[in-house]
């Protein structure tokens, strides 16, 4: 048998650090950990079908990024096993003072070949699925430009002494456009257009975003049941979780978002800390806004509003904002439920039930007393 035939039948583990216009490629001997390729190749799909299309089926770990999800789906399409690593949970990667794209592909072929678990890694949405979540976060990012915008009109007209009356962001281009000093006018009139315009594109982003939700995930209509949840709430928590069955509880999921205390325990130290912050953060900042509204004087009686305010009455330091947070979490642990279940949301079922039970109680007692 020869070299060649000997090297073909290697089991072989490979590290890919992905670069904006080149990624690095190692690949290990599984067995020996010996090194038996480095190289470097371009990061276009065009370079990846003519390294990748030819060669055996391999294990390969890439580490996440802005290119990760097509690469992984290429990968895989072409027979190849793909783990994508969560490198900002793996120090020996995101800490490391030597840190080259050479190095960091052969620790992440080395990692993959020791235990793969210690990639933490994680699962790229199908592209459906991105490319829906892609025009939620257009829409996010347009209303970021737009308030920023808004924000400049009003500063520099406070800074003439003037001030401009208030309004929502939608109808700010209109509302206040005769209202500017004269002497802004030039300088505040294209920016009042580029405002204007942003409106436009954002109510076509809420049109398309509600034919989305209504048209390819009908399971949303479940969620809006609850006060305070729209169909832009709804349909980022949809796309954001994929799968109700990749939680077998409902109370996962406030972890999984970030919305849960972080740990610092050591001892009998055990520091209240803020929200630990995981996740996807859109679909957080819009379980929070929802909760504000739960806990709002427009919103009805629920379970989730006496939730809110039971905490908020222990008063203490941010005792409000701890309300509203516990809404966010248990608001999340609800949205999964009707998911999940497809039942119909009963606004006060769990004071029901506890009333229920009282009645019982009380029942059982007069018995024994009689």
């Amino acid at each position: 048998m020869t070299d060649v035939s000997r090297g073909e039948q290697r089991r072989t583990t490979a590290g890919l650090d992905l670069g904006d216009k080149h990624s690095h490629l190692c690949l290990i001997d599984t067995e020996s950990g010996e090194v038996i390729e480095e190289g470097r190749l371009r990061t276009t799909p065009e370079a990846f079908e003519r390294r990748f299309g030819s060669e055996r089926p391999l294990k390969i770990a890439v580490e996440v990024g802005t290119h990760s999800p097509w690469v992984s789906r290429l990968l895989k399409r072409l027979g190849h096993e793909v783990l994508v690593a969560n490198a900002r949970k793996v120090r020996l990667i995101y800490a490391e003072g030597r840190k080259t794209d050479r190095i960091d592909a052969e620790k992440l072929a080395r990692l993959l070949r020791l235990d793969p678990s210690l990639l933490y890694p994680i699962e790229h949405r199908d592209e459906d699925c991105q490319a829906h979540l892609a025009l939620i976060h257009s829409r996010e990012a347009l209303v970021r430009a737009r308030t920023q915008l808004v924000n400049h009109v009003r500063g520099t007209v406070k800074s003439f002494g003037h001030r401009l009356a208030k309004c929502s962001a939608g109808s700010f281009h209109y509302k206040v456009a005769d209202a500017l000093p004269t002497e802004l006018e030039e300088a505040l009139g294209p920016v009042m257009e580029t405002i204007a315009s942003l409106t436009e594109r954002i109510k076509d982003h809420n049109r398309k975003i509600e034919t989305l939700a209504k048209e390819r995930y009908p399971e949303t209509e479940l969620l809006r049941q609850v006060p305070g949840v729209g169909v832009l709430t709804a349909l980022t928590f949809v796309l954001t979780l994929e799968d109700p069955s990749r939680f077998a509880k409902s109370r996962s999921v406030g972890p999984y978002l970030g919305l849960v205390p972080s740990n610092a325990q050591s001892g009998q130290h055990n520091p209240q800390r803020r929200i630990s912050g995981k996740g996807d953060e859109l679909l957080r900042r819009l379980l929070v806004g929802s909760a504000h509204y739960v806990l709002g004087p427009f919103a009805p009686d629920t379970d989730l509003r006496r939730h809110g305010e039971k905490i908020a009455e222990r008063g203490g330091k941010g005792g409000k904002k701890r309300a509203v947070v516990a809404v966010a979490r248990k608001l999340s642990v609800v949205l999964h439920r009707l998911w999940a279940s497809g039942e119909v949301y009963d606004p006060l079922r769990n004071s029901s039930e506890r009333s229920s039970d009282a009645r019982r109680s009380d029942a059982r007692a007069a018995e024994e007393i009689a």
